[in-house]
């Protein structure tokens, strides 16, 4: 058994490693007041039936989030024949999907997190803090409120807007994005065949409809597609406003 914390009297002045209390600042993190409980403006949202991305959001960005820190086990003794740890460090917690998709857990209350699990340490942290810590561990969204039994969350934050919070821009629809409306008319500019393009879909998800001049191959058609998703593709920006996109022909006349 480790005698790290053995002969430490905390009396006497210093921590475990011996430095000395004196002169070390305690910073605020900026919820000194915090209650735990969940924004009220993003929990009526939540609690309703099909709440509106957009709307979801922009009460995230507006609303304090608790992540969830659990311990880690960084040195282990084994001198009994026992394992334990000898040392242990904080961590944020990730989650990752059979498909391999990686997450981020968020909650709104540090009651819906000592729900989900009694063991974590809440941390408060803005929803751009959130974010960032989800890109920075290469999770591409951000459950909010999962359950304490296996259960879908409440509402799952998808890449797009994981990159919004943490750019700390709005979130747009994909399609109603203009950006990505640029980007795309500049892709399909290039393709002589294209003879008019609109966009539809749903959240993040984006919808390209292409009219395209008559008496082109099935092979000519899937070229074009190819070749405008690939301009769209090598655009970082473009990419990380889209969670998916699809295509869908239309008579050359359609407008």
């Amino acid at each position: 058994m480790s005698d790290r914390f053995s002969g430490h009297r905390p009396q006497e002045g210093a921590d475990t490693g011996g430095v000395p209390w004196a002169g070390r600042t305690l910073r605020g993190t900026g919820f000194d007041d915090d209650t735990g409980a969940a924004d009220q403006a993003l929990a009526a949202l939540l609690a309703g039936p099909d709440p509106a991305p957009q709307e979801v959001v922009a009460a995230v960005a507006r609303a304090r989030l608790v992540v969830p820190i659990v311990a880690v086990a960084a040195e282990v003794d084994d001198s009994s024949g026992v394992p334990v740890d000898a040392r242990s460090d904080m961590a944020s917690v990730t989650l990752v999907a059979p498909d391999g998709q990686r997450a981020l857990p968020a909650f709104t209350s540090t009651g819906a997190l000592t729900a989900w699990d009694p063991s974590a340490r809440p941390v408060p942290v803005t929803a751009q803090r959130a974010a960032r810590a989800a890109v920075q561990e290469g999770c591409s969204v951000i459950p909010l409120d999962l359950p304490a039994a296996p259960g879908p969350a409440a509402y799952t934050l998808t890449g797009s807007m994981v990159w919004a919070l943490a750019m700390a821009r709005p979130w747009v629809p994909a399609h109603a994005d203009d950006h990505v409306a640029a980007a795309v008319a500049q892709a399909a500019r290039h393709e002589e065949a294209v003879s008019a393009h609109r966009l539809g879909g749903e959240a993040g998800d984006l919808l390209v409809e292409l009219a395209l001049c008559p008496g082109l191959t099935a092979a000519q058609v899937q070229a074009v597609v190819t070749r405008i998703g690939e301009r769209l593709a090598v655009d970082a920006e473009t990419r990380a406003r889209i969670d998916a996109v699809a295509f869908r022909l239309l008579p050359a006349s359609s407008e």
